[in-house]
Parts: structure tokens; C-alpha cells; sequence
């Protein structure tokens, strides 16, 4: 099997499509999305008609969450808020519903798809340390589980009871006990690489790459600024300093 796995989409739909068009060359056979189909950008409803129309197996991300009620807004910085309760209003019912009923964590062929932490997922707490990681560790019950929140791709991998980070694009999976993988963000990288980012992972080579795409950043930027959302949420798409 040959997986794509994407998330933090941001309602960044030219990010989106770039990445789609880009996967399609891959000859994937399932796309996975670690959640965050909307938030700070301006086209939520295609993006999540999008990821619908894909098929892919989602979980929800903290954004989906709030959009729908379901996390607290107050947890987010005011740029972010806004745009959460901006999307609230720009989505049909369906959307909603879509939104609301996101499972947190997935499982499938020896695959675990979360937001965030596994350790209550429902926190949205961040993978950021060696102590944030073995508590995801602890909960893990297959061999590799992709995640994402922070939006720079990275993996760590934990052999009998050792763990170690790699910040490549390419990860060897086949002397891996256990791995969480962040796939980075299709439509916010906070890597400094202005590129969307998602992952490719071959099942049978036990191999995942990180795939950087380009797309129409300055679109994107526009959309935000005639949607009346903070500016910043735009500036960030081209330089990730804040």
C-alpha cells in the first residue's frame, strides 16, 4: 500500500490542489489527513469539500474542533479565533456536521492517525519534548502513528525504550520499533520552507518521504486580505517569524 498523508490545511484550498495534484502523480492507493482541514485562511468550505470528495480517512484537529463548539476558542490567540469564528459562519450544515462528528484518533493497517498528542487527544496538547513524545509512546499501539499541530515534518523514532529525532525528508522505517511522524502542513508551514508539505509512505518498503510542494502563494495571501481575516494569518504563509 502506498499512503499520502496530509493535515493542517488551514482552509489554504491553492495549497490544497497543489499538493492533490502532486499526490495523484504518486499513484497513492488511500490519503490519510491528520486534521485541521480549516482555520486562519479563507476557503474552508472547498477545502473540506475537497478532503470529502477524496475519500480520505480524517481526525479532527483543535481548528475543526472549535469551529463546531467542541474546543474551547479561548484556548486560541486572537488572529486564530477570529478566523475560527469567521469559518463557523462561512460553512453549510453539512460541513458542520462533517466537522463535529471527526473521531480524534484512527487507526487502520497498522497506522494511527491523531492531531496531536495521543495521550488525551481531546487536549491538543503539543509533541515537543521527550517527555510530550513518550506519553504519545505509551498510548501507541501500532508501529507508526502520523501527526501533525506544530507544522514542521519531522520523526521520532523510539527503539527499546531510546529515542531519537530525525529532521530529514526521508525516513527508514524498517529497524523502528515504534515511530510518530509529523507530516508537516500543507497550508501553514512553520519550517521556514514557504513549500506544502505532506507525506508519502510505502507499506511495503517500510519508507515514508516528506513531500514539499509548490503552489500560488500570493492567491492564497489575497483571498485572506479580501476575506477581511487578521493580516497575519496571510504573512505567515510567506515567512513563517511569528
Amino acid at each position: 500500500m502506498i499512503y499520502a498523508v496530509i493535515g493542517d490545511i488551514h482552509s489554504n484550498y491553492d495549497a490544497l490542489t497543489a499538493v492533490v495534484n502532486e499526490i495523484k502523480k504518486e499513484h497513492v492507493d488511500k490519503i490519510l489527513c491528520i486534521g485541521d482541514i480549516v482555520g486562519y485562511a479563507a476557503e474552508p468550505a472547498k477545502c473540506i469539500d475537497l478532503v470529502r470528495e477524496l475519500n480520505c480517512t480524517v481526525v479532527a484537529g483543535n481548528h475543526d474542533y472549535a469551529t463546531v463548539g467542541k474546543f474551547p476558542v479561548e484556548y486560541f490567540h486572537q488572529d486564530a479565533r477570529t478566523a475560527v469564528l469567521w469559518t463557523a459562519e462561512q460553512l453549510s450544515a453539512e460541513s458542520l456536521i462533517f466537522l463535529k462528528n471527526l473521531p480524534l484518533v484512527e487507526g487502520l493497517n497498522g497506522i494511527t492517525l491523531v492531531h496531536a498528542s495521543l495521550k488525551h487527544p481531546e487536549f491538543f496538547d503539543y509533541i515537543t519534548t521527550v517527555a510530550t513524545a513518550q506519553n504519545s509512546f505509551e498510548m501507541l499501539k501500532t508501529p507508526v502513528c502520523f501527526y501533525g499541530h506544530t507544522h514542521v515534518p519531522l520523526a521520532i523514532f523510539c527503539n527499546k525504550e531510546t529515542m531519537h529525532v530525525d529532521r530529514g525528508q526521508v525516513f527508514d522505517l524498517n529497524n523502528a520499533d515504534n515511530v510518530l511522524i509529523n507530516v508537516g502542513s500543507v497550508g501553514q508551514p512553520r519550517d521556514w520552507d514557504m513549500r506544502a508539505a505532506c507525506a508519502i509512505y510505502d507499506t511495503e518498503k517500510k519508507v515514508v518521504r516528506i513531500k514539499r510542494v509548490k503552489y500560488n502563494i500570493n492567491d492564497a495571501v489575497g483571498k485572506i486580505y479580501a476575506a477581511g481575516l487578521p493580516s497575519v494569518n496571510a504573512l505567515r504563509l510567506k515567512e513563517y517569524a511569528i
